[in-house]
């Protein structure tokens, strides 16, 4: 069953509300060894750590702070296990910021306007603008033609992104594939917009074919168009320059458009791979937004979003007890992650980030080589660093290597932080797991062709 979300849906230039079941998400297999119930409205406490309060006439004894220091070793015991086994997510989880340690004594806000001075002292502006104006030479935009800032996670990028498209276009569609973050339906159902989901191919990339039908369907209102960099589940680059191609052809001028690239994670590794296509300023796009906490390594959630300038002063709104003004989501911002950032630009730079990249898709073509000599069904995308699999049918497998699971399949994520050794545990394990699994005659693998294609299929039909 296919999960839909309440945002308004175009069908033959008519505006539909989804209906959406909120007390049931189901797999989309119907499979109950793969279905995992997800109630929503019940809140579960069994992993709480309880507070508990000091007496009011308590004398510090050393108890409370033994106490505390036992939970936090156990904790970062907890932490040191899990990222041994962390391959389902995005995450760089490589790094090493000790210098940076002398500056958590300090609360570093960076609200308001990153390029505006304000009343507030205790920010990292100049870290935050140094960090902007290395993405905007890397995405070929000149410092006095964009605007943007630092953001608290990729989301962020996307809703500030999609916002700046509707108020440039306050009656436009958005378009987005169906393998789109699930934060662009958010943004679509927060603004109220009309949103057109369309068709992919099964390599995950969005379909240009149904694309422009759906556009000519709509062909009265304006586009805002998210271009994934790679989509969640398969890693999939959107072809840029066929979505602008499209919306030429269905009689959608430069004034009539505004595409939104969400480049979550390949955002950063595109640039650094041969023969990808650009992702440039230089194209009639709107904003690109990347996180800082995936390919970076960045140890909190961050993202940078970047604009041009002459959309952003519709969003912006003086605010006079900050002597700045304002265009960004949130208030509050986190003051330490452009320096974080700025660290790492610094110590990598462009070299540095090839050389990463280079390793990630070196290691991702390994794994699912690995895999498919072992007669597991596999993909890998030209242009992504991310294997899709066939699901494993064990939960606790799931959980213990913290694998991102969709209907019939699964996806590992090859980061700088994930080494060979740590794919070769990885898939000896898989493997020697699948064989007790699938023992018994009657208990064959899925058939996961619809999701990969029949040429990365290995269940007895294809193989």
């Amino acid at each position: 069953m296919e999960a839909v979300d309440a945002v308004p849906v175009h069908l033959n230039g008519k505006v539909a509300i989804e209906d959406f079941d909120l007390t049931v998400v189901e797999a989309e297999n119907g499979d109950k060894q793969n279905e995992r119930e997800i109630v929503l409205g019940k809140n579960v406490h069994t992993t709480c750590l309880e507070v508990t309060e000091p007496e009011a006439n308590d004398e510090s004894t050393g108890d409370k702070e033994a106490y505390m220091a036992s939970v936090l070793a156990r904790y970062r015991k907890n932490l040191m296990e899990r990222t041994k086994h962390h391959l389902g997510y995005p995450y760089n989880l490589d790094f090493d910021y000790g210098a940076l340690g002398q500056l958590q004594h300090f609360s570093i806000n960076n609200l308001g306007d990153p390029f505006i001075e304000s009343n507030y002292g205790v920010h990292s502006r100049q870290f935050e603008v140094g960090v902007l104006d290395w993405f905007a030479r890397l995405w070929e935009i000149e410092k006095s033609e964009y605007w943007g800032y630092i953001t608290n996670c990729g989301t962020e990028g996307n809703l500030h992104g999609i916002l700046v498209g509707r108020e440039v276009f306050p009656d436009g569609i958005l378009y987005a594939s169906r393998e789109s973050h699930y934060s662009v339906f958010k943004a679509a159902r927060m603004y109220r917009m009309g949103c057109v989901k369309v068709d992919c191919l099964v390599s995950g990339e969005i379909d240009c074919a149904d694309f422009k039908v759906k556009l000519l369907a709509n062909k009265d209102k304006p586009a805002i168009i998210n271009v994934n960099i790679g989509t969640t589940v398969k890693g999939a680059v959107d072809d840029l320059d066929l979505v602008i191609q499209t919306l030429e052809e269905s009689g959608f001028s430069q004034d009539r458009f505004y595409i939104h690239c969400d480049g979550a994670l390949f955002g950063l590794m595109l640039p650094f791979v041969k023969r990808a296509p650009k992702v440039t300023f230089k194209k009639p796009i709107g904003s690109v937004s990347v996180s800082g906490h995936k390919f970076v390594g960045c140890p909190m959630p961050c993202g940078v979003q970047i604009t041009r300038m002459e959309h952003i002063n519709v969003l912006s709104s003086n605010v006079e007890y900050l002597a700045s003004r304002d265009a960004t989501i949130m208030g509050s911002r986190n003051g330490h992650a452009p320096i974080f950032l700025w660290y790492t630009l610094n110590r990598k730079g462009y070299k540095g980030f090839q050389k990463e990249v280079q390793k990630c898709l070196r290691n991702a073509y390994y794994l699912k080589d690995r895999l498919r000599d072992a007669g597991i069904s596999a993909m890998l995308n030209e242009l992504s660093s991310t294997v899709v699999f066939e699901r494993p049918i064990d939960e606790d497998f799931v959980r213990r290597w913290q694998l991102a699971c969709q209907g019939n399949i699964a996806h590992v994520v090859v980061m700088p932080s994930v080494t060979i050794e740590k794919l070769d545990d990885f898939v000896n394990e898989l493997v020697e797991k699948r064989s007790t699994w699938y023992q018994d005659e009657k208990a064959r693998p899925p058939c996961i062709a619809a999701d990969v294609g029949s040429q990365n299929c290995s269940c007895d039909l294809h193989k």
